[in-house]
């Protein structure tokens, strides 16, 4: 007798992320894709009493989170529904997984840490984030670990990809638009596309399956980011250069500027690159190098400019 396909929730509506693993995941299981406007399940992380009907409903093996309040500086102004979804959600939905058996994984943020520190953080560094976006995000990982469910948490850093709104796409049309950039060029960190997040989260649920003990074993955070590090000065000046390559654009310089210059309502780290290495001896998964990633989504989009 043929068994049914596992199925996968995954939250985050048509997000980068979500978008990519919707795709990935669908080798894997059956996948349910919940956002606040999608049918026929929707969900919106800001009512977190809705969590638990919602998943009674699917009965899903394994839920993926890739929903998340985002707006780094809008945040600061908005913390009470930065930490619906961004910390109370998470924990109702640990507690959720826990109630119908799933596991869960959950994806967090480089901005737990401070950016003081001048090598790779690795997941046992010391958090200390500087704003509310970062302090909600670590909220939400205290409150996912203390569920008592099967938990994996991946922190990510500097998303970006051909669909929704990130610092390429808006690189690239600013690009077409002006003579000249100013960018910040005293933040590090590690540019990193959604898909690759996407197919190596399908690599780790392979891995583990359905297997609890393997889940056991796993559980815990682990750092997940392309190779590499750069600025937001370099990021986008490999972008525009690429851009220049293939097609007419008014952009003719990309000028390094200090955070100073910049004022934001929500201070960033200086330094957030993540080290990598548990993720790679735990599940023999590395990402490839942030240029060389974001040269593929650049063929990407010059081969399909609206994607």
């Amino acid at each position: 007798m043929p068994t049914e396909p596992r199925r996968i929730l995954i939250l985050g509506g048509d997000g980068q992320v979500a978008w990519e693993l919707r795709r990935t995941l669908a080798t894997l299981g059956e996948v349910v894709a919940v956002g606040r406007r999608t049918q026929p399940y929707c969900l919106d992380l800001m009512q977190p009493e809705t969590i638990l009907p919602l998943v009674e409903q699917v009965r899903p093996a394994w839920i993926v989170n890739a929903a998340a309040y985002t707006a780094v500086d809008k945040a600061e102004q908005e913390p009470d529904l930065a930490a619906a979804v961004n910390a109370v959600a998470p924990g109702w939905l640990a507690e959720a997984a826990g109630r119908v058996g799933a596991q869960l994984l959950h994806y967090s943020t480089d901005y737990v840490f401070d950016g003081t520190a001048t090598t790779p953080y690795q997941e046992d560094a010391a958090p200390n984030p500087q704003g509310v976006y970062g302090r909600t995000k670590l909220a939400g990982e205290e409150a996912i670990a203390k569920a008592g469910c099967d938990w994996l948490i991946l922190r990510t850093a500097w998303v970006y990809g051909a669909r929704g709104g990130n610092f390429m796409r808006t690189m690239r049309r600013l690009a077409r638009e002006r003579e000249a950039l100013s960018v910040v060029a005293d933040q590090h960190g590690a540019p990193t596309w959604s898909r690759h997040i996407a197919e190596a989260t399908a690599l780790i649920l392979a891995q583990l399956g359905d297997d609890r003990a393997a889940w056991h074993r796993a559980c815990g955070l682990y750092h997940l980011t392309s190779a590499g590090a750069a600025t937001w000065h370099a990021f986008a000046e490999r972008i525009v250069e690429h851009q220049r390559r293939h097609e007419t654009i008014a952009c003719q310089q990309v000028t390094a500027i200090a955070t100073a210059d910049y004022p934001t309502p929500a201070k960033r780290p200086a330094y957030s690159v993540l080290d990598n290495g548990k993720l790679a001896a735990t599940f023999g998964i590395r990402l490839p190098d942030w240029r060389d990633a974001l040269a593929q989504v650049q063929e990407d989009l010059d081969t399909y400019p609206n994607p």
